[in-house]
């Protein structure tokens, strides 16, 4: 429909045509969409948020718009649908900053229409550990750890039941001091997702303050999973058991890790998690370790994880078939890196430093008289039916390590300071790494055995072995590259140098770093740490850039060839960068 009217126009006559508006969205007769009512915004906490508003009928979904800050322009957040019949609407909104102002309006849609912008509603993020709360009982049932809380583990926590413990970014998970030994152990079919990032990490540490934390302050974190382990009969986790066999909540019950059949169980992830001050015994010489995985399956991810302090071993893997990747270790009372009893995962880019045996709490056990960077067994002791020939062998991948001693005997025992400690009929491909400053020598090869693996070749043929050391760079060792033998007949055996691009540099652990403290120094703090190769380093070159036979068979497509040595790529992502410590208390 329209109006036409003459007009006059300097005697012309003007014909103008209006249209009347017809069919918009909003006019009386076309469709309209009301602005949702009673909007609300609650902080559930350091990254997420709820909104709830109330429906009208007729609404067909909704657009939520998210400002950040006072001022901050609106983007779109997200959409939800409409309820069946009117009611309240909520949405979950994530992935938000810490401690942050965010402003929230809601647009209703109704069939092609849509409203105006809801009135504005805002909210603040929760901060980081502004509440307390204590664990002091087993977890049987799913449950969700949120950053704003600091949490106490009370006594022997274990996660049971078949349930899902997810522990949200930046979340700090303390062990009390006080309630000797508190651990948290993962039990068989239960999982741990906790899921941090590089500027939020989740933090397992001591209920002490700083200055005050010493290694063995609290137990550590332990996962069983149902995978496979080489030893025969009822295998009981070292430590466990202090307060019996009974099942009761938060005590030191037995826990077992034998009879798993699933290698490819899945325990759940860690992802930029630190433990600190960890490896208290609850009994002599049974000292629990900063991450403990007892038959732990592929499917579960372990990435970007550091160790700081601990009393004992700071990874320690018995059975299983874990594949991890981005691990740290500094300053461990045992040693860096622990596998045995049919190990089978995978693992690249370690980095192992220590510089001291820091003095662990009074009580809380002894130090290590055999520290070590990597020590490997086979089968040894009671359910080793066929003694170091026990199968599954121990095979891991080890890929792009750097493992730095601390230079001298008197701070890894009588028995400790090799790089690698290879024995017990162990297997394993071990390539691309960097051995420093280990005062009794680079690598025991221990025992006839473990030289079987190999075929008893100095050189072994990557298409068949299941055991070789392949390009290596050792510096400042105290002794040879190989434990030299001295028995009849021989316990000690080496590889060749050439032949397995082995070397033995003459200069110092610090010159093949962008920045590592000298031998002797004290670290200023992690800022004291470059691990990425100098310029001119050897060790920026000479890595197996891709692998074949056996070796290419077993790493599959989680290990990768790279052309340098060690943990860090020349000019490459620092990954270790933001999200680990260093501190000695």
């Amino acid at each position: 429909m329209s109006l036409t009217r003459r007009l006059a126009a300097g005697g012309t006559l003007a014909v103008v045509v209006v249209a009347a508006a017809c069919g918009s969205d909003n006019s009386p007769t076309g469709p309209t969409a009301l602005p949702p009512i009673g909007i609300t915004a609650t902080a559930i906490s350091t990254s997420s948020v709820k909104l709830t508003w109330t429906s009208h009928a007729g609404d067909n979904s909704y657009t939520i718009q998210r400002a950040e800050g006072a001022t901050g322009a609106f983007t779109q957040a997200g959409t939800v649908p409409a309820p069946a019949t009117p009611g309240q609407v909520e949405f979950n909104d994530a992935g938000l900053k810490v401690n942050t102002l965010y402003r929230y309006e809601v647009i209703t849609i109704a069939g092609s229409a849509q409203s105006a912008p809801s009135s504005e509603t805002s909210v603040t993020t929760k901060d980081i550990g502004n509440a307390n709360a204590d664990i002091t009982g087993d977890i049987t049932g799913d449950r969700t750890l949120y950053a704003d809380t600091v949490y106490t583990l009370k006594g022997f926590i274990h996660v049971t039941n078949g349930a899902t413990l997810a522990i949200q970014p930046g979340t700090t998970i303390q062990g009390d001091f006080n309630t000797l030994g508190s651990s948290l152990f993962i039990m068989r079919g239960a999982k741990i997702n906790a899921v941090g990032t590089a500027s939020l990490p989740i933090v397992f540490t001591s209920s002490r303050s700083a200055g005050q934390r010493q290694p063995g302050d609290w137990g550590g974190l332990i996962i069983i999973g149902n995978a496979i382990d080489s030893r025969s009969g009822t295998l009981i986790v070292e430590g466990t058991g202090t307060d019996g066999t009974a099942v009761v909540s938060g005590k030191n019950y037995q826990v077992a890790y034998s009879g798993g059949t699933t290698q490819t169980d899945n325990s759940g992830t860690l992802k930029y998690v630190r433990v600190q001050f960890a490896g208290y015994a609850p009994e002599k010489d049974a000292e629990l370790n900063s991450f403990t995985f007892a038959a732990v399956g592929s499917g579960t991810r372990v990435s970007y994880v550091q160790s700081m302090a601990g009393l004992d071993d700071a990874y320690e893997f018995w059975g299983g078939a874990l594949d991890g990747d981005h691990m740290v270790a500094y300053e461990t009372g045992d040693d860096m890196f622990d596998m045995s009893e049919g190990f089978q995962g995978r693992l690249q880019y370690l980095i192992g430093y220590n510089s001291v045996q820091l003095t662990p709490r009074t009580g809380s056990g002894s130090l290590a008289t055999d520290l070590e960077g990597i020590e490997n067994d086979g089968c040894a002791g009671s359910g080793c039916d066929n003694g170091f020939n026990q199968q599954p062998y121990t095979i891991p991948v080890i890929a792009n390590f750097t493992l730095i001693g601390c230079g001298s005997q008197s701070c890894v025992g009588p028995g400790g300071g090799f790089g690698m400690m290879l024995r017990r009929g162990t297997g394993g491909y071990y390539v691309n790494g960097v051995i420093a400053r280990f005062p009794a020598a680079g690598v025991s090869l221990r025992d006839a055995e473990t030289f079987a693996r190999a075929n008893n070749a100095v050189v072994p043929d990557l298409a068949t072995t299941i055991l070789a050391v392949r390009n290596v760079y050792m510096a400042e060792l105290g002794g040879p590259m190989f434990q030299a033998n001295t028995a009849t007949p021989a316990t000690q055996f080496a590889f060749d140098a050439t032949g397995n691009a082995l070397t033995l540099g003459t200069g110092t652990a610090a010159s093949l770093f962008t920045a590592l403290p000298a031998a002797g120094a004290v670290p200023s703090g992690v800022s004291a740490f470059d691990w990425s190769p100098a310029a001119s380093s050897p060790i920026g070159s000479g890595g197996m850039a891709s692998f074949t036979g056996a070796v290419a068979t077993k790493a599959g497509t989680f290990v990768t060839g790279t052309t340098y040595l060690g943990a860090a790529a020349p000019s490459g992502d620092k990954w270790w960068s933001g999200w680990t410590v260093y501190a000695r208390n």
